[in-house]
C-alpha cells in the first residue's frame, strides 16, 4: 500500500505517458526538477559581469576606482554594493574587450 500510495503521490507531480509495444499505455513519474532558476541566475551574474565590463571600458580605470572607493565610504548597502562592483579580472577583461567599441565616451 505504501509503494502505490509513494507512486500517485510522485504522478500527481508530472508524469510521462508512454506506449508499450503490446499497446498498453504506462505511466512514469517525471524526473526531479529543483524550483531554483540555476539559469535565470547565470543570466543575472553574467549580464553584471558585462555592465561592470562597459562602466569600466567607459569611464576609464582611474574613474571607476575612485567612483568604487566613494561608494565603499557609504552605509552597509553601499559597501555591498562596492564590493559587487570592485574591479576582478573578469570585469577587467570585457571592459578590455568593449574599449574599442566605444571608442570616444572614454
Amino acid at each position: 500500500m505504501k509503494q502505490i500510495t509513494r507512486k500517485h503521490d510522485q504522478l500527481a507531480k508530472g508524469a510521462i505517458k508512454s506506449v508499450t509495444s503490446d499497446g498498453l499505455i504506462v505511466m512514469k513519474p517525471r524526473a526531479y526538477r529543483p524550483k531554483f532558476p540555476l539559469r535565470a541566475m547565470i543570466a543575472v551574474v553574467v549580464l553584471g559581469f558585462m555592465f561592470k565590463g562597459l562602466l569600466l571600458a567607459s569611464i576609464g580605470n582611474v574613474a571607476y576606482a575612485e567612483r568604487v572607493a566613494s561608494l565603499a565610504q557609504g552605509g552597509v548597502m553601499d559597501r555591498a554594493g562596492a564590493w559587487v562592483m570592485q574591479i576582478d579580472p573578469a570585469t577587467v577583461l570585457i571592459g578590455d574587450f568593449l574599449a574599442p567599441y566605444l571608442g570616444d565616451l572614454r
